[in-house]
């Protein structure tokens, strides 16, 4: 797969430095960080793939031309890693339902279909005032962060603006971020950007995989329906032993 190609680690620190004109300490100190994960060869030697090329990228992106401070990076980062992961436990999940659908001779389990209901914790439920005193922030804020799209709240048939527990969650992560790790707003656009993906992410991904475990369901009912085929009649199935082959 491509998504393989890319994780595979290839460069050694001074070229991978090189790579992304920074210094090969400044490597060692993001990977202290966990802001990078390079693999190890076999000797113990630090292999970067283009997946942490990328990263590294982004890393001197956020620093250098949004001005977003260590604290708000490493966040950044942490996400970044989690969709990296995420992605990864989607493939496998698919191979490994491939292999189901290939080997699979029993009968199915069965396995309850996606009934497309809303997540709970995305409905729409607070007005605008109860959301704003659930995080102690003033109204005029949310509005703020809604035009950054840094939240998504929801609306009324009549246009208000209503905010489910996850916007409260993401409001509260916004206020953790500016008043705890002093990130500023550049880089909260970026951490929240990123909040948003990996709830999408995960969001698409069961629904891959039920549709998936649905279709190896159906797909072993079907089999296990089909009639048996017909016995065909060969001459040695004949009136043998009638009694009349003489008349």
């Amino acid at each position: 797969m491509a998504t393989d190609s890319k994780q595979r680690p290839v460069y050694v620190i001074s070229v991978a430095a090189e790579l992304v004109d920074m210094h090969p300490q400044t490597l060692r100190l993001y990977e202290r960080k966990g802001l990078i994960r390079p693999g190890r060869s076999s000797g113990k030697t630090r292999l970067y793939s283009e997946r942490d090329i990328e990263h590294l990228r982004e890393i001197r992106r956020l620093t250098q031309e949004l001005g977003v401070n260590l604290a708000g990076v490493e966040e950044v980062m942490r996400l970044q890693h989690e969709l990296d992961d995420l992605q990864g436990e989607f493939e496998a999940e698919i191979e490994r339902l491939e292999d189901e659908l290939r080997e699979r001779a029993t009968a199915p389990q069965p396995l309850p279909a996606p009934d497309g209901k809303l997540d709970p914790r995305d409905r729409p439920v607070y007005v605008i005032s109860i959301a704003a005193e659930l995080v102690d922030m003033h109204p005029q804020t949310l509005r703020l962060y809604e035009r950054k799209q840094l939240i998504r709240p929801g609306r009324s048939s009549g246009k208000t603006r209503l905010y489910s527990e996850r916007d409260i969650e993401h409001l509260r992560e916004i206020r953790r971020l500016t008043q705890e790790l002093g990130v500023n707003l550049a880089g909260v656009e970026e951490i929240m950007r990123l909040r948003h993906q990996l709830d999408s992410a995960r969001a698409h991904m069961e629904g891959n995989v039920q549709r998936l475990q649905q279709d190896i369901s159906d797909r072993m009912t079907s089999w296990r329906t089909l009639p048996a085929p017909e016995r065909q009649v060969g001459p040695e199935d004949g009136d043998e032993g009638d009694g009349d082959s003489g008349k």
